[in-house]
């Protein structure tokens, strides 16, 4: 079995590369390596990939975004199933960046459902985000709500995504997943995020900003509960039956929340932190960012009943295993 992995120098991609070569598969992976943030971290996965990889992963640097350059080097390349987590992530970075967003999101997306298609690959996972679900949805977020009114671009980004791909799946009766991820965290996360970033300030000594006066929520899902959750799908695709999936639609296309099922506080998180740290942090309290939400708490119903996932990380637990690392990580 080989697997086709976007993004296979991000955070997510990496872990489920690392995951299917553990299973003794093979993994095509594609990476743009874009300075979004360090790409010192990004070839440091890549490293701990090829460690484990015994010759069954195989790099293709090129933005898939680039239809002609995607098609040049998978010509002669054999997959079965494509898991697409490659994105310009981040929601903040969507105000200042919007034109990377369409770039990526969009055109990148309808390029891998395109090549989906032309290889009539079993099935395509993709990532979404908890953004899509915006300000009006209730607590907790369930796959059937409404998911209109998108607070930033990249939540936009992402719900339009899911729409294409329902009409892939409908057209072209293409078997996809799409996974709207909650907050994910753990060693080798991106810098960008909060985790990261109040670890790094605190260690450092440094103040971190918290927004809306630690009056937000969110519910943090440890790196292999996500990694789980991938591979459950992508080892069972949607059936072209006719019946109603998870999210509504009668295609071969499903949605899925994955998260921990339990909504946070932030103070709470910079406390955990600032324990595995063995320090205080500086804080200062600031405003709501421009596109941020409140809260987020996914409703984790559907996939638990299809598929049997089960979270198994609390952030009492994954806090001090990210602390660990990235303690490891800086010191290298």
């Amino acid at each position: 079995m080989t697997t086709l992995v976007t993004g296979a120098a991000g955070f997510i991609g990496a872990a489920v590369s690392r995951a299917l070569l553990a299973r003794g598969e093979r993994v095509i992976g594609i990476d743009n390596f874009n300075n979004y943030y360090p790409v010192s971290l990004k070839e440091a996965r890549l490293a701990a990939i090829e460690a484990e990889a015994d010759g069954r992963f195989t790099m293709h640097r090129v933005d898939f975004a680039d239809h002609a350059a995607l098609d040049v080097v998978l010509g002669g390349a054999d997959f079965d199933r494509i898991v697409h987590l490659g994105a310009q992530a981040g929601v903040r970075y969507s105000i200042e960046n919007p034109r990377a967003y369409i770039h990526s999101n969009v055109a990148g997306h309808l390029n891998l459902l395109e090549l989906g298609r032309a290889r009539g690959v079993a099935h395509l996972v993709y990532a979404s985000s908890s953004s899509i679900y915006g300000g009006d949805a209730t607590l907790p977020f369930k796959v059937d709500d409404r998911a209109d009114r998108p607070l930033s671009l990249y939540a936009a980004t992402k719900r339009s995504d899911e729409l294409i791909s329902e009409t892939y799946a409908h057209l072209y009766r293409l078997p996809q997943t799409g996974l709207r991820f909650f907050t994910v965290y753990g060693p080798w996360g991106r810098p960008d995020m909060a985790m990261w970033l109040f670890t790094s300030a605190i260690l450092e000594g440094r103040p971190i900003q918290v927004f809306n006066h630690g009056d937000m929520r969110r519910d943090f899902t440890y790196i292999d509960d996500i990694v789980a959750g991938i591979i459950a799908c992508l080892d069972h695709p949607p059936a072209d039956d006719g019946s109603v999936k998870a999210g509504g639609s009668p295609n071969p296309h499903r949605l899925y929340n994955i998260g921990n099922h339990k909504s946070e506080r932030l103070d709470r998180l910079i406390d955990l932190i600032e324990a595995a740290c063995g320090k205080s942090a500086i804080r200062i309290n600031t405003p709501m960012q421009a596109g941020d939400m409140a809260d987020t708490f996914a409703d984790i119903s559907a996939i638990e009943r299809d598929l049997g996932f089960a979270p198994g990380v609390a952030i009492d637990v994954g806090v001090p295993r990210f602390v660990d690392w990235y303690r490891a990580y800086s010191a290298t």
